[in-house]
């Protein structure tokens, strides 16, 4: 497969049994965006943050689409797989461990993490999904996880540009294949609010008991 890598952010903890915080921004976002996010989160775990390997109209994304809310799938197919080999080969340049990945993404990058909980179900030790999508409509059977990694999924109740239902429905279908998920709305359209980073933190204090969080507040 003619794969490239992706341009990315590393910052190590010095913890070597760490979780790596996977940062996969938004439509536009590059590997700089989302690394302050990453402070909510404590500071005893890796950092790798991400750009997308697709430019639409000038502005990076990790997938194409056909038009607004409709993918590519068979691009995304390709792009899932071209990320979780890079992240793999990474892994090992970085000696960080694969299997304590912790995606969080928002928006058009919520949608590629999405991807590879169903084609990678046993890959990521948990996701957070910000304002996401169903990233295939074609794979509702074929995957399942034992691992059952947990997911948090955050919508906006005055978001135009995805149908809750739609969520709710996408929700169940990760819940069906072994995942375990939390769902929340959020009073706030598109855009990222504190509501969401607030419920993002305390998702992850339970599901991953990180140390020193407390300097965080």
């Amino acid at each position: 497969m003619d794969f490239q890598p992706l341009k990315y952010v590393y910052q190590r903890t010095d913890n070597n049994k760490a979780y790596t915080l996977l940062l996969l921004p938004g439509t536009g976002g590059d590997e700089h965006d989302m690394v302050p996010l990453a402070a909510n989160f404590g500071y005893d775990v890796n950092i790798l943050s991400l750009r997308g390997n697709v430019l639409e109209h000038g502005m990076p994304r990790f997938f194409r689409r056909l038009s607004m809310g409709v993918f590519d799938e068979a691009d995304l197919h390709f792009r899932t797989h071209e990320l979780v080999h890079f992240l793999r080969n990474l892994a090992l340049e970085k000696h960080f461990d694969v299997n304590k990945l912790i995606a969080i993404g928002y928006s058009n990058g919520a949608n590629i993490a999405g991807a590879i909980l169903m084609l990678y179900p046993e890959l990521l030790a948990g996701a957070l999904l910000f304002r996401p999508m169903q990233p295939f409509q074609a794979l509702e059977d074929g995957f399942e996880t034992q691992r059952q990694a947990p997911v948090l999924i955050t919508t906006g109740r005055q978001d135009t540009t995805i149908d809750l239902a739609d969520t709710n429905n996408y929700a169940t279908l990760l819940s069906a294949n072994g995942f375990k998920v939390n769902t929340y709305e959020v009073n706030a359209g598109h855009a990222l609010t504190q509501e969401d980073i607030t419920l993002a933190a305390q998702w992850f204090r339970d599901n991953f008991q990180i140390r020193n969080f407390s300097q965080y507040g």
